[in-house]
């Protein structure tokens, strides 16, 4: 591991990041660690961040120019993604990542699969006027009434839940099936799902109470 902390780390990638959204993930999560280009982002907010992971193809050469060697950590892997090498390098109890989703489709998707493949990794993704994050076994969210709630599988899943508009008990999702966008809260909703594969889609709001649920959930999925 190149960054290993007991509190929840801060990810920032090189899409554009909202301010009231990375202050909000710093208070939950005040060290950051920046994939390739996000280093460029970082410095311009005024941070440091803790290490640089990545392929370096993004990052430009006044920020490489200046942080030490220190915090540089180059990978020639072509295979991964940056946010992916940072899934697997940094270890701490929570993720919360920024600037991944939203520019370009493509990255976007490229997320939503290194969030499944990457299971055993509690990691939340802040886009525009969303978060996202996968679904650990079981789940308890103390959400209002009305809150719009998504799940999207990103392979064959079943679940249960409690406090949904909408319940998911006896259905079977896939990519290429049943999906669950736009349910709805009707109060705290509880989920527990059977495999590694359903993506929860959240309020960007609701960040605080996602932070807390995922690192008081009991169970997490176990590494590859």
């Amino acid at each position: 591991m190149i960054v290993r902390e007991t509190e929840p780390i801060a990810l920032i990638g090189g899409a554009h990041v909202e301010g009231a959204h990375l202050a909000a993930v710093l208070r939950l999560a005040p060290v950051l660690v920046a994939a390739d280009g996000g280093a460029d982002a970082a410095l311009a907010a005024g941070l440091m961040p803790r290490a640089v992971i990545g392929d370096f193809d993004s990052i430009s050469d006044a920020a490489r120019a200046r942080l030490s060697a220190d915090i540089l950590h180059p990978m020639d892997d072509q295979d991964t993604t940056d946010f992916e090498k940072c899934l697997a390098h940094v270890a701490a109890p929570l993720l919360i990542g920024l600037g991944f989703m939203g520019d370009r489709l493509d990255h976007h998707m490229a997320a939503c699969n290194a969030l499944v493949r990457h299971a055993a990794q509690r990691c939340i993704l802040m886009g525009g006027a969303d978060l996202m994050f996968l679904c650990p076994p079981s789940l308890s969210l103390p959400l209002a009434e009305g809150c719009r709630i998504s799940l999207f599988p990103m392979g064959a899943v079943e679940g249960v839940s409690d406090g949904l508009r909408w319940p998911i008990g006896g259905m079977t999702f896939s990519p290429d099936g049943r999906i669950g966008t736009s349910n709805l809260a009707q109060g705290a909703v509880s989920l527990t799902v059977t495999a590694p594969k359903m993506l929860v889609m959240l309020p960007a709001d609701t960040l605080a109470i996602v932070a807390g649920a995922l690192r008081d959930a009991p169970a997490r999925w176990s590494p590859e």
